[in-house]
């Protein structure tokens, strides 16, 4: 006879099964040693499975990359803008502080937008997007708009600064997403989607290239193209508009003298290096400086009026010089986070709408910064998109925030996280970001449903009283459903 003793995942004994062959062995008192018992520790591939499956894993993982991202670029915008703000103004804070404030903001509007009903968001879509529009029209009125760093798209009143087609591209996410999940599940399907698609994203990206901003042009560019791989369009249609937005970009490059310039500035790279080329070249020497582990935070040489544009579009350079390859790879690393949640947040979702929203939104974020990155080391013509949440910049800090609040609002509502939060299960989550509702979309079924007129209520009306059957006979009594469930009843006992 023998005895298996079944042991939990926790270490604790359950009860003992016996086991024999012979006679006697049922019921058989079999002593069980009392001994401690070893454990065999899961493997680190199923405990971060485990983890990873929990309800507000993805939630939890936005934030804490939002929170680092923001600090990173605090920090890194005191250190390279410490300088040219003395020089300025007497204070080396005076590009930092305007910076925490716009990163306070942020932060407010990350709450706003979490807590926000999804039914809202979707409703404000298209009075975003004519605002927005309206904005990059006024925008290119002489005597409204101001130009800066040869771009004719800025808003200044006093001390403040607004750049309008940030707002376009966060209109233009909310309302491709909007506009996707509508046709999505209406009977003509996603396709009928693409005419106004295709209006509005020419419309958007013309306003924006008679500002002279190829950076906001290359960044709506690349919101189009994600809305088209992710509303999954069909093939023929999605490789015709991305190879005319080529095309269409090497004429606009080629023609205007400033984008040209550029080009020709990245296909000789050692040409000019005191003037077409020497913003590049000098961000190519700071990386150099900086070597594996960097020269140390607010050591930078770049800054000392070497690299223009250090603590903005050139941040990058000054990470690698004072933090050096392994501060820029974790730069990297945290984006790649973002994208593998992003879209693992967008596969998790229930809700069209939601699931296209963050997909966009996490492509955008992402695509910039790897843009931003691709420039100063090199690799591409330098665009001006600024690194998300690194660069110094009030409107770019404000929109990006925004963006990330739609990436963590997604993920507050998704499934498990909904069924967590209702049960109670992270109540600083509730006290902070609020308890999201679960809210169904809106069916083609529901929007086609007509309302009943007058004649047509008292019809139904009708329809649901109980039906009484006239007697055959004048002196027999009408048929009473009541009478018939109670002498139904009493046949029962």
């Amino acid at each position: 006879m023998g005895v298996d003793a079944d042991f939990r995942s926790d270490g604790r004994q359950s009860r003992p099964r016996s086991r024999g062959t012979g006679e006697g062995t049922r019921g058989e008192s079999v002593p069980i040693s009392t001994g401690a018992v070893r454990t065999v520790p899961a493997a680190p591939g199923m405990r971060l499975e485990v983890w990873m499956s929990r309800p507000l894993f993805d939630f939890h993982l936005i934030l804490g990359v939002t929170a680092l991202l923001v600090a990173i670029g605090l920090t890194m915008v005191l250190s390279s803008s410490s300088v040219v703000s003395f020089v300025s103004s007497g204070s080396p804070y005076a590009r930092f502080i305007p910076q925490c404030i716009y990163a306070a903001l942020g932060v407010i509007v990350f709450i706003a937008i979490v807590r926000v009903r999804t039914s809202t968001i979707r409703a404000a879509a298209p009075w975003l997007l004519g605002l927005s529009l309206a904005m990059l029209v006024l925008v290119l009125i002489p005597g409204i708009g101001v130009e800066q760093m040869g771009a004719r798209s800025w808003f200044v009143i006093g001390p403040l600064s607004f750049q309008p087609s940030e707002l376009a591209k966060v209109a233009l996410v909310v309302w491709c997403a909007h506009l996707i999940a509508a046709h999505a599940s209406s009977r003509g399907g996603v396709g009928t989607a693409l005419k106004p698609l295709a209006v509005i994203g020419v419309l958007v990206l013309a306003l924006v290239v008679l500002q002279r901003d190829l950076g906001t042009m290359i960044t709506i560019g690349t919101i189009l193209m994600a809305v088209l791989w992710f509303g999954k369009f069909q093939a023929p249609y999605v490789a015709a508009i991305t190879l005319t937005g080529i095309v269409v970009s090497v004429i606009l490059g080629l023609t205007a003298g400033y984008r040209s310039d550029r080009i020709k500035a990245f296909m000789n790279p050692d040409l000019d290096p005191l003037g077409l080329n020497y913003q590049s070249t000098q961000a190519k020497y700071a990386l150099a400086n900086g070597g594996l582990f960097g020269k140390g935070l607010g050591q930078s040489d770049a800054k000392w009026s070497y690299l223009p544009q250090s603590h903005n579009d050139f941040i990058f350079a000054v990470i690698g010089e004072e933090l050096g390859l392994i501060g820029a790879g974790m730069i990297l690393a945290l984006f790649g986070i973002v994208l593998l949640v992003g879209l693992r947040i967008a596969d998790r979702s229930a809700d069209p709408f939601l699931r296209m929203l963050s997909a966009t939104a996490t492509t955008w974020i992402v695509l910039q910064a790897f843009i931003n990155v691709a420039y100063v080391v090199g690799l591409i013509p330098v665009t001006g998109l600024q690194l998300p949440l690194i660069s110094a910049g009030g409107t770019s800090m404000l929109t990006t925030m925004m963006m990330f609040g739609v990436i963590a609002h997604v993920a507050l509502r998704e499934p498990e996280a909904l069924s967590s939060l209702s049960s109670g299960g992270s109540s600083w989550l509730t006290r902070v970001f609020g308890s999201p509702a679960v809210e169904s979309p809106p069916t083609a079924r529901s929007r086609d449903r007509t309302v009943p007129t007058r004649r047509q209520k008292s019809a139904q009306a009708q329809d649901r009283e109980p039906r009484r059957r006239e007697p055959s006979d004048p002196g027999r009594p009408a048929y009473d459903p009541g009478v018939a469930a109670r002498r139904q009843r009493r046949s029962q006992r």
